[in-house]
């Protein structure tokens, strides 16, 4: 055999090499990409089963503390900023999901005056539809937790394939992007002040 002819075999050899490799690298990245894109399904089906909750909640507090309505009012203006909120699965950047962030949990704060305007209110508390809500309400917020910490791996596997050597080529050659994922809301690393 001739050199020329080793050479060509020996560079369509590396080529089949880079191409095998290029596609395993480009279909594992699709399938991370679609599991990141499942998760923040989730992430929306869980706070839409907690907006949908809110209506029903709001109508049970109000036949007992209609004098609450600033508290109510809180509660579904940020409700219906919340649910305007959308953000695309294939643009998952931080600022987008600070943006989401912000708007959800301006929906838990207000929930939480709710909850705490029931106290003042024992036959609010006694209620079994209230307190039915509440619970469904407290479920909720941990599915909302486990959502975003599933979505949080999610995006953190693809975040590390897309990210790493030699895949990053292939990555940015296919216009595979790093996705955001949820941080701790802002004053969480403080400990509440108790007091007696």
């Amino acid at each position: 055999m001739k050199k020329s002819t080793i050479y060509i075999f020996i560079a369509v050899a590396l080529f089949v090499i880079v191409l095998i490799g290029g596609c395993q690298s480009y279909n594992n990245m699709v399938s991370q990409d679609e599991t990141v894109s499942r998760a923040w399904a989730d992430v929306e089906t869980q706070y839409q089963r907690r907006a949908d909750l809110i209506p029903n909640l709001v109508n049970t507090v109000k036949g007992y503390a209609s004098h609450e309505s600033e508290t109510l009012k809180a509660v579904i203006e940020a409700r219906s900023k919340a649910t305007q909120i959308t953000v695309d699965p294939t643009n998952l950047t931080p600022e987008k999901l600070a943006e989401y962030q912000e708007a959800q949990g301006a929906v838990t704060q207000a929930l939480g005056r709710l909850i705490a305007v029931s106290e003042s209110y024992p036959d609010l508390k006694a209620n079994q539809q209230f307190s039915e809500l509440q619970a469904q309400l407290e479920g909720t917020e941990n599915r909302i937790a486990e959502s975003r910490r599933n979505f949080n791996e999610a995006a953190q596997e693809y975040n590390v394939t897309v990210r790493s050597f030699p895949t990053n080529i292939f990555a940015g050659m296919f216009g595979f992007n790093t996705k955001g994922n949820f941080k701790a809301e802002t004053g969480a690393e403080k400990a509440p002040t108790v007091s007696f």
